[in-house]
């Protein structure tokens, strides 16, 4: 094999490869030997099938074959042997492949850059500790007792009030045609109880039984069902009665309807409840300031390859919410210019990041177990109820699938690593100074 190197400029490489024909043809009779010893053929014993008759049958699929393996082969030892660190797969281009010639192919490449990351005990980050107050353990409390709380019919006839269950039929149009979800029989609506679209309940304050009413709302932008995102829909809503909360008591009662032996022990499930939930909301918060300060403490050169199929990728989204009605507000009055180099420059965060939390997992020997993949398949599985055997095959039988899976693992780990070996301060807040925190961080 004769490798030229004709491009060394930056991260890219570019070498010319020769393979002699007759190294290559070699390996394509051997390959046919093989075929012949296995080939059956009416009138020919087992093996004895002629070589001309072997070639006929097997030497397009064979040469096919051989050409892959033998460009893949050859590759990889240019790659080895140079001690080369790819960011990608290489480009292969065959610029010479005829009978009795050189096998004559083009291969170029990114290299990963080299990377020094600086000293991870110098980073010095500041950790949110959020005291949940009994205040809003109660608060919790009086929710679940709400919510458990069972109704009886409004003796008396009134408008409906806040925390009135209305019993009602109801069907969506958009555009003046039904969609899927939009209609329900004999539904129970507990206004102020915000589990409709934002504003439906509000409309049937003061409804009162036999009353038909016209709901206009709008979907969250964020709404789950991507096709309803953003649509303004009406909804023909017949009241059929008229319900009211009875008391909810906050006893062992309560407890015990939701699987706990006592009261305490609600109070402590909750109170592990909120400290996970603003331990979560916290840990992204610190997790981005680390992202920005290893961003703003890191210089060096990127793959262009990989930046640019990092944008790709988001502005492909992009593109799929314009055409579903899901501009994001701030990008409506932008031109396609100006938003691609915003999402260009979004790219190349996420790139430098990327390599520089892969740099120092290797270099610290961060590893995501088979276990821990696992646990996340399975949890994955479980959304899906009486599927989940499809999707453990799917990710055991899709390579890309799993690595998407261990990705944010393996992100995860680094980032614990680091903040092990960062100076950490803990700062201890209440929730509504964590809630004025947030807004500030959305400014």
């Amino acid at each position: 094999m004769q490798v030229t190197e004709t491009v060394a400029e930056g991260l890219k490489r570019e070498f010319t490869v020769v393979i002699p024909a007759q190294s290559f043809k070699e390996r394509i009779e051997t390959r046919l030997k093989d075929r012949q010893r296995s080939m059956r053929l009416p009138g020919f014993r087992p093996g004895k099938v002629p070589m001309a008759l072997v070639a006929k049958h097997w030497r397009q699929q064979v040469t096919g074959e051989e050409l892959q393996s033998t460009i893949g082969d050859s590759s990889a030892q240019i790659v080895s042997d140079r001690g080369l660190r790819p960011a990608g797969q290489p480009k292969i281009e065959i610029t010479n492949f005829s009978d009795d010639a050189d096998l004559e192919y083009k291969m170029a490449l990114e290299l990963l850059p080299e990377i020094e990351p600086m000293d991870l005990s110098q980073l010095e980050l500041t950790r949110t500790t959020v005291e949940v107050p009994e205040a809003e353990i109660d608060q919790a409390l009086q929710r679940l007792a709400t919510d458990q709380a069972k109704s009886e019919p409004v003796a008396e006839p009134r408008p409906a009030a806040k925390d009135d269950v209305v019993v009602a039929d109801f069907v969506g149009r958009i555009d003046g045609v039904e969609f899927e979800g939009g209609k329900a029989e004999g539904h129970y609506i507990r206004i102020g109880s915000n589990q409709l679209i934002p504003g439906f309940e509000d409309q049937l304050l003061g409804a009162t039984p036999g009353e038909k009413r016209e709901v206009k709302v709008t979907f969250p932008a964020d709404y789950p069902r991507r096709e309803l995102a953003d649509k303004e829909a009406v909804f023909d809503v017949e009241v059929k009665e008229l319900r009211q909360l009875l008391p909810a008591a906050i006893d062992d009662e309560l407890a015990k309807s939701l699987g706990l032996d006592s009261l305490e022990a609600l109070r402590q499930r909750i109170r592990e409840q909120l400290e996970s939930e603003y331990g979560a909301a916290a840990r992204t918060r610190l997790k981005r300031q680390l992202l920005d300060k290893l961003a703003e403490n890191h210089n060096f050169e990127m793959p262009p390859g990989m930046v640019e199929a990092e944008f790709q990728q988001i502005w492909s989204q992009v593109e799929a919410d314009r055409q579903a009605g899901r501009t994001d507000p701030d990008d409506k009055d932008k031109s396609d210019d100006d938003l691609k180099a915003e999402y260009r420059a979004i790219a190349e965060r996420r790139v430098k990041l990327g390599l520089l939390l892969s740099e120092i997992g290797r270099r610290s020997q961060v590893e995501v177990k088979q276990d821990e993949i696992g646990r996340a398949i399975m949890a994955e599985a479980r959304r899906y109820p009486g599927q989940e055997r499809k999707v453990i095959d799917f990710y055991q039988n899709n390579p890309e699938a799993l690595a998407r899976v261990r990705a944010p693992l393996y992100e995860d780990k680094v980032v614990d690593y680091i903040l092990d070996t960062a100076k950490v301060t803990d700062h201890k807040i209440s929730p509504e100074q964590f809630a004025e925190e947030l807004k500030q961080d959305e400014i």
